[in-house]
């Protein structure tokens, strides 16, 4: 229970003397009590005195109760309101009120219903004031975490560690709903010299002790902005965008408040900054906008760069399907063969409508992009590079003179690409299991480890266990053993060799645990298996 102000409102001394005795014998210290007896003098002391609980009489000289209590609520929507009223005017009083009155109390008043209706206000005070902290820990806690989430969206986005269901969820959790972004890129230093930032490191260390600060500045700049941790000196940030296009004049309203706040920031942290902005862009290629932002700070010397006024990047003729070429090499490298190909289909039909009496740009155009999709597939690991492998692409290109071909070889050539960056790893492993099975048909006879065969197929043991059993379906001893007893069989039927020579020729030195290990595997000993053979 804590502590609660209680203004008594009435013109009657002797009802405000008993309302004070009551409160003061039945709830002690936890009560202060001031009052007033007109109208006007209660709007004034609830002003200065801000109490929780009013006890009102509705008929009081000059503004009567109702006015009064509606100026009140005005300015203190949390007081709890106990009216008084003589018998006959209570009907009008019910009728009036709603301002969310919690007692009516007619006079003369018992002792009994003023302390009920007090309590009452209490539990009802009580229960706002847990809500209210409840509220706030919630808050700090969100302050907390929130730098922690939108840094997050921007590690994922930006180092596309990204899966998009967890990119979903960081929009979900942030209300972001919008599909565009510009992104800044905000970098500090001691004193900034042409285009580089003098103490950059002495100056990041600085920096971490304005983070709050730092963010609290840019989120009034640009509003909804998404901010990363500082790491080094830089710190990244994204300004997520309704539309695809920024028009000249909110290009220029934005360097203006980027400027200002460079300004500012030097003046409270006395840390020179500089700020890059990139064009709008669609989320999923925030990493490319980034780079902009930040090769617009490399490419000038001013405190605030924007992309767009500077001679970077490739723009294309209007009619150029850069969307299009975007998503297509989006698709290859995620390997989504079906997806590519679709647009792959799509691209060539628009091109060949814009362009098609130019076949020879067309024949480049595909041969760029296969050349292009192939660099994805081998990059993304697993295939084996050979620098002769494409010399009939061009004599190929060169002879087909109808687009329909062009655009069968083009599409299939795509979608091979991506069946590789698909495959790659599948081929990779079963490569290694392959090469694996040979190094063991080989050596089987001499004293060979799990370790060394991983070395020599250059895969960590416990990757090279896992995927060796996922493929052969037993694990690495038990498959060494099989090819040893298998070749044992072998010499004891076609050979005169003794058992100390065939258990050393099959790898191993102790000529018992050779014969125990043929038994535990071939159900009878070396010995009964030459001389049941023999006997055949």
């Amino acid at each position: 229970m804590g502590h609660y102000k209680i203004m008594l409102a009435d013109d009657e001394g002797i009802v405000i003397d008993s309302l004070k005795f009551i409160i003061e014998k039945e709830f002690g210290d936890t009560c202060s009590v001031e009052y007033a007896k007109t109208g006007r003098s209660v709007i004034e002391l609830a002003e200065r005195y801000r109490p929780d609980i009013a006890i009102m009489d509705i008929q009081m000289p000059g503004i009567n109760g109702i006015e009064a209590m509606r100026e009140i609520r005005e300015t203190n929507q949390s007081v709890v309101f106990i009216v008084m009223s003589a018998y006959d005017k209570f009907d009008y009083a019910k009728e009036a009120i709603k301002l969310g009155v919690l007692e009516y109390i007619t006079k003369p008043m018992e002792r009994t219903r003023i302390v009920a209706a007090l309590k009452k206000a209490m539990e009802q005070i009580d229960r706002e004031r847990n809500k209210r902290s409840n509220d706030l820990l919630i808050k700090e806690k969100l302050e907390t975490v929130m730098p922690i989430i939108e840094s997050g969206l921007l590690y994922n986005l930006l180092f596309q560690e990204h899966f998009t269901e967890d990119i979903e969820n960081y929009k979900q959790l942030l209300g972001i709903h919008q599909n565009y972004a510009y992104l800044l890129s905000v970098v500090c230093g001691e004193t900034q010299e042409g285009n580089h930032m003098t103490n950059a490191v002495g100056s990041s260390v600085k920096m971490q002790q304005y983070v709050d600060l730092l963010r609290e500045y840019l989120k009034e700049v640009y509003p909804g902005a998404i901010l990363g941790m500082p790491m080094a000196n830089k710190l990244p940030g994204l300004v997520p965008c309704e539309e695809g296009q920024m028009t000249y004049e909110e290009r220029i309203a934005l360097i203006d408040k980027s400027r200002e706040i460079v300004r500012e920031l030097k003046k409270r942290t006395q840390i020179s900054f500089r700020i890059g902005i990139s064009a709008i862009a669609p989320l999923e290629e925030a990493r490319e906008a980034y780079k902009e932002a930040t090769n617009a700070l490399i490419m000038t010397t001013g405190s605030v760069a924007h992309v767009d006024d500077l001679p970077i990047g490739c723009t294309h003729e209007e009619t150029y399907p850069v969307d299009l070429e975007k998503k297509l090499f989006a698709e290859v490298k995620n390997g989504e063969k079906d997806h590519a190909v679709a647009t792959a289909e799509t691209y060539f039909d628009l091109i060949a409508r814009l362009h098609g009496e130019y076949l020879m740009n067309i024949r480049l155009k595909v041969l760029e992009f296969v050349l292009y999709a192939e660099y994805i597939a081998y990059n993304s690991g697993g295939m084996v590079y050979e620098f002769r492998d494409r010399a009939d692409y061009l004599p190929t290109v060169m002879e087909m003179e109808e687009l329909p071909a062009l655009r069968k070889w083009f599409t299939d050539k795509i979608g091979e690409a991506c069946r590789n960056v698909n495959t790659k790893a599948s081929e990779k492993s079963m490569g290694a299991v392959e090469a694996a099975k040979a190094y063991i048909r080989n050596n089987y006879s001499k004293d060979i480890s799990l370790d060394e065969v991983s070395a020599a197929v250059n895969i960590s043991p416990y990757y090279f266990s896992k995927i060796f059993k996922e493929d052969v379906g037993e694990g690495f001893v038990e498959y060494l053993t099989k090819i040893r007893m298998d070749k044992a069989k072998e010499l004891l039927t076609t050979t005169e060799c003794s058992m100390k020579e065939i258990c050393s020729m099959v790898g191993y030195a102790d000529p018992n645990y050779f014969s125990r290990t043929f038994k535990k595997n071939v159900g009878v000993t070396p010995t009964e298996y030459k001389f049941e053979k023999n006997f055949e």
